[in-house]
């Protein structure tokens, strides 16, 4: 990152912790966005945490620890959001255990209102089979709204590669819905970066990734992948749905 640019996220930091208005947020990502579309992730994460402090955190499905291992370098004990669900397969927990236990981060767990039991019982049994986007609405969508009021800016693991979907995810970007800038400091990585960066850093991977899962989510609702098919394919299998809403 340039001087001029650290000096004004060093600037912009001093305010962080009081968290700013709709506004100012957007006004930062106007500012900051084009200047950093091509800076390296380790440069774009460094200036989310200048720039916006305590009130930036990362976020991580935990299908493999390349985001947190990322961030845990450039601002040790950084914030890592998990949504546990209630339908996490045990190796992505363990995934999220074996990140908590080896790299500098703060992770923060956070739970639905509704346990899967409670769930069931108020919306009737299996709701991710009966209103998948309802289930994923209370599971992962509302528990991260309610996280993020806690922060100005989060940083995703998005990136353009994985599905056209997200071919125009920006690095810096304004989140509508959620008021927050989003930030996703991998976006341009192709599945190449990401597999060198896995290989040279030794980097934890959710070892679901190397039995036909390389898109994870609740056991429910993902299936294997066919070798050479898209990588999401397996999410939401024979159903026209392809995000949770978290990305909306």
């Amino acid at each position: 990152m340039s001087t001029a640019t650290t000096r004004a996220a060093r600037a912009n930091r001093a305010t962080s912790t009081e968290g700013r208005s709709p506004e100012e947020l957007r006004e930062i990502v106007s500012h900051w966005g084009a200047e950093l579309e091509l800076a390296p992730a380790e440069t774009i994460i460094e200036w989310a945490a200048a720039t916006f402090g305590d009130r930036f955190a990362i976020t991580s499905s935990m299908g493999d620890a390349v985001l947190a291992h990322l961030a845990s370098k450039v601002v040790p004990g950084i914030d890592v959001v998990f949504l546990d669900t209630g339908y996490h397969f045990v190796e992505t927990i363990g995934t999220r255990d074996a990140v908590e236990a080896t790299l500098d981060v703060t992770l923060r767990t956070v739970r639905p209102e509704l346990s899967v039991a409670e769930q069931d019982a108020q919306h009737g049994p299996d709701l991710y089979r009966t209103d998948p986007d309802r289930c994923c609405a209370m599971r992962k969508v509302e528990p991260l709204r309610r996280t993020l009021a806690s922060y100005d800016a989060w940083a995703t693991g998005l990136r353009r590669a994985e599905t056209h979907d997200r071919v125009i995810a920006p690095v810096i970007g304004w989140d509508a819905r959620k008021q927050k800038v989003k930030v996703s400091p991998i976006a341009r990585w192709s599945d190449e970066q990401v597999e060198t960066y896995i290989a040279e850093n030794g980097v934890l991977v959710n070892p679901l990734v190397h039995d036909g899962y390389p898109s994870i989510g609740c056991w429910p609702c993902t299936r294997r992948v066919a070798p050479g098919a898209d990588a999401r394919s397996g999410r939401w299998a024979g159903t026209s749905k392809t995000e949770c809403g978290i990305h909306a």
